[in-house]
């Protein structure tokens, strides 16, 4: 198999995007650090917060900017270990780790406002994001977006934004916005997971290979100009994606539908774990408290004096 370093420094680390990371990675700290009282009710960055946030910039970069991404035009398991990571990791990460009067700040727009208010409806949530990302895998609309720069940008992004919308209504802490309590939670989950299971099934049990994009040279010759220089790619005599990857086109594909729900599983079994957490720690607050307010009125009234004769 030949080495991806052929594709040179710039196919591999993506130097302009990680630069770009960077920059608003240094928003976001001025901004939540010395310039957060020019916001109302704003209140100190946590460490958790700031923690959280760099996490899912540094996710960011190893899913679009290190070789991952190129080897998600040279092997359909790392495409799909990418959109993973892009749609199901890295969204609640970015949401709790933007404080709260960060989002009334932005949710103060009247059009992000009204735009979020009706997206992150969860039944809407879940229709959008798992409808588009299903459309994005039929192979027909798959081999058309991976050969255009503009497509394959604009879906990307349009992608990550529902699946932001998708994970709102499970991670987001601001009440004014909580559509969903513990059962409803439970079930909003287990509602996405169902919804995505069409999809990997798809790309699991199909007989063939889907996608000319890995099988026909020329319709990948095309996907790699989207990730590689053109006069690096025009110095390189290359037949086709199987001379990175000693796998099968069947059995890559395979693989990259076994991992997309593998990944999907591991992730929302933590969330449904924390879901239920804070479910029984709500419950046992709110036991505890019936408990105190019900022996409360036998406490005052054996503290009550009683009448002088």
């Amino acid at each position: 198999m030949l080495s991806l370093d052929i594709f040179g420094f710039q196919a591999l680390w993506s130097p302009y995007f990680l630069v770009s990371l960077l920059i608003v990675l240094a928003i976001y700290f001025i901004l939540t650090t010395r310039y957060r009282k020019n916001f109302k009710e704003s209140s100190p960055l946590t460490m958790g917060q700031g923690i959280s946030f760099s996490i899912g910039i540094i996710l960011l970069y190893a899913a679009k900017g290190s070789p991952l991404d190129l080897m998600g035009h040279l092997m359909f398991y790392a495409h799909m270990i990418q959109m993973a990571v892009l749609c199901l990791v890295i969204p609640p990460i970015m949401i709790v780790g933007i404080p709260q009067w960060m989002w009334r700040a932005i949710l103060r727009h009247p059009v992000i406002n009204s735009v979020f208010t009706v997206m992150t409806k969860p039944l809407i949530a879940l229709i959008v994001f798992n409808g588009l990302f299903s459309i994005y895998h039929i192979p027909l609309v798959f081999d058309n977006i991976m050969q255009s720069m503009f497509l394959h940008a604009a879906y990307t992004v349009i992608l990550f934004i529902t699946a932001i919308f998708m994970w709102w209504p499970l991670v987001n802490r601001l009440e004014d916005y909580q559509t969903l309590n513990g059962l409803k939670k439970v079930g909003y989950i287990f509602g996405d997971g169902i919804l995505l299971t069409p999809a990997c099934a798809l790309i699991i049990f199909a007989n063939d290979p889907m996608y000319t994009t890995f099988s026909d040279p020329h319709t990948w010759g095309e996907m790699m100009k989207l990730c590689v220089p053109p006069a690096t790619l025009a110095s390189l005599n290359l037949s086709g994606p199987e001379l990175f990857n000693s796998m099968s086109l069947i059995h890559d594909q395979q693989l990259g539908g076994v991992l997309m729900k593998v990944i999907q599983e591991i992730v929302y079994g933590t969330v449904l774990g924390q879901v239920f957490f804070e479910w029984y720690r709500k419950d046992q607050a709110e036991s505890q408290l019936e408990i105190t307010n019900s022996l409360n009125p036998e406490i005052n009234s054996r503290l009550k004096p009683s009448p002088s004769k």
